[in-house]
C-alpha cells in the first residue's frame, strides 16, 4: 500500500480533501485538473470545504476553474458540500439517478448519524445506465456504475499515462440500508476487471501499483 501522504497522486490527479487534509468527517476528495477545467470527485462532508479549497489553491491551481462535482454516492461524507460548491464556484453536480433523490432532499445521506446539517443540493446532470463518460478539459473521465454500498453508487476512473481508479467506498460496509452484498460482488468483480494501476479509495488513501489495487479490492470481494 502506499498510502498518499502529499496532494500529488498522479499526472493531473491530486488528493485536496479527507479526514487528514481537510476534517475527520470527509471521504478522500480528488481532484483531475484538466487544464482550462477541473473536476471534483466529492465533495467531503461539508465542515472542510474552506481547508479544501485553500489546498487547491496551495497547488497553484485556481478553483475557480472548478467546472464539475462527481458525486460517487448518496452518504454525507461524500456530499455535504456540494451546494457549497455549487453556490460558489456554479459547478454542475453530476450523479447516479439511483443516488439523486437523496441528494436533493438529504433523506438517505446519513446526515444525522454524523451529526451534521446537510443542505439538499440539485443534481444538475443524472447518469443513467451502468456506464458513460464525462469531459474534463484534455481528458476523458469514465464511469461506471457499481450499485452495492448505494444503490447509485458509481466509480470513476482516467487513463493519463496510468490507469487511476476512483473507487471510492471499496471497503463498504455493504450492511447499510440501501446496499445490497450480492450486487456489491458484481460491482467490486468490476473494478478488479479494470486493471487499474492506481486505486483512489474513499477513506484509506492510494494504492499502487496495480498488484496491490487487484489485492486490495478482491480482499474485500472475498469477504463478503
Amino acid at each position: 500500500m502506499s498510502r498518499s501522504s502529499s496532494l500529488s497522486v498522479s499526472q493531473d490527479v491530486y488528493i485536496v480533501g479527507g479526514a487528514d487534509l481537510s476534517h475527520p468527517y470527509d471521504c478522500s476528495v480528488y481532484l483531475v485538473d484538466g487544464g482550462h477545467e477541473m473536476v471534483l470527485i466529492d465533495s467531503g462532508a461539508g465542515e472542510g470545504y474552506e481547508l479544501i479549497v485553500d489546498n487547491i489553491r496551495s497547488l497553484g491551481l485556481q478553483p475557480e476553474k472548478l467546472k464539475v462535482v462527481v458525486a460517487t454516492h448518496c452518504h454525507i461524507d461524500h456530499i455535504g458540500a456540494l451546494f457549497q460548491f455549487r453556490q460558489e464556484f456554479c459547478v454542475r453536480v453530476i450523479s447516479h439517478e439511483l443516488d439523486a433523490e437523496a441528494i436533493e432532499t438529504g433523506r438517505g445521506s446519513g446526515a444525522e448519524y454524523y451529526g451534521v446539517g446537510y443542505r439538499p443540493c440539485k443534481v444538475d446532470a443524472v447518469l443513467k445506465g451502468s456506464e458513460g463518460t464525462v469531459r474534463c478539459g484534455r481528458h476523458e473521465l469514465k464511469w461506471i456504475h457499481i450499485a452495492g454500498h448505494t444503490p447509485g453508487s458509481i466509480a470513476v476512473y482516467l487513463d493519463a499515462g496510468r490507469r487511476v481508479l476512483f473507487g471510492q467506498d471499496v471497503h463498504g460496509p455493504y450492511f447499510l440500508k440501501g446496499s445490497n452484498i450480492e450486487q456489491a460482488r458484481v460491482s467490486l468483480q468490476r473494478l478488479i476487471d479494470l486493471e487499474a494501476d492506481v486505486l483512489c479509495e474513499g477513506h484509506f488513501g492510494v494504492y499502487e501499483p496495480k498488484e496491490e489495487v487487484r489485492r486490495y479490492i478482491e480482499g474485500y470481494r472475498r469477504s463478503l
